[in-house]
């Protein structure tokens, strides 16, 4: 049997060696009080502030810079909690990857709810759609994982930490030019997302095909 390979990603984004960099250099710092499990419930924590954030925005958009906040913290705690996990040994590989990514689509979707409180009346389906594409992008990632054992989340050197990234700047541009932007934004979003996810899905389904006729070759090659 294959050894476990969820704790271990394939490939490289564009800020990861700084990332790394930053990571290994606080992870000896951070209290023993604060456990691996700790940092990856906390997302718990982000997406309800996320949605609350995104409701009080509706309001007064000075708000928006909650939900930023809570992106910058969720990016913190996930930043290190299988760091911490992995230098202290706790053992607690496949319950991290579970619940890490778990958490990670139910945040990703807290930043969905919460800009469709935002957003200007008439837009419900194109959120709906961006929902669809999340869970998507997470189950072709997790399918390919089961079929190969690599587990890819980066395109093109763009990653969770760019995503982050991308949302904080585009909460900085919705606050100055307030939410009517919203109009143009979200359909070119939800576009990027579906051409990004086709190209996605193409690349996986290619791999695995690749390797099934690799593996049959093989097998006959064996009967002959």
């Amino acid at each position: 049997m294959a050894e476990f390979a969820g704790d271990k990603k394939v490939g490289q984004s564009i800020l990861g060696p700084a990332e790394t960099k930053f990571k290994n250099a606080c992870v000896p710092h951070i209290p023993k009080c604060i456990e691996t499990y700790h940092l990856t419930l906390t997302t718990i924590l982000w997406s309800a502030g996320t949605v609350i954030f995104g409701w009080l925005a509706k309001e007064n958009i000075a708000w928006i810079w909650g939900i930023s906040a809570m992106i910058l913290l969720q990016y913190i705690t996930d930043l290190f909690d299988g760091a911490v996990g992995r230098y202290r040994d706790t053992g607690l590989v496949k319950w991290g990857f579970f619940m890490d990514h778990f958490l990670d689509f139910i945040f990703s979707c807290s930043l969905v709810v919460a800009y469709a409180m935002m957003a200007p009346d008439g837009m419900t389906y194109y959120f709906f759609g961006l929902i669809i594409c999340s869970g998507a992008f997470m189950v072709n990632s997790f399918l390919n994982f089961a079929s190969t054992n690599e587990f890819e989340i980066f395109f093109y050197g763009i990653g969770p930490t760019e995503v982050r990234v991308g949302y904080i700047a585009m909460n900085t541009i919705i606050f100055f030019l307030d939410t009517g932007i919203f109009k143009i934004w979200v359909p070119v979003l939800l576009i990027i997302n579906v051409i990004a996810l086709t190209f996605m899905i193409w690349k996986s389904q290619w791999k695995l095909w690749q390797i099934d006729m690799e593996a049959k070759k093989e097998k006959d090659s064996k009967a002959t």
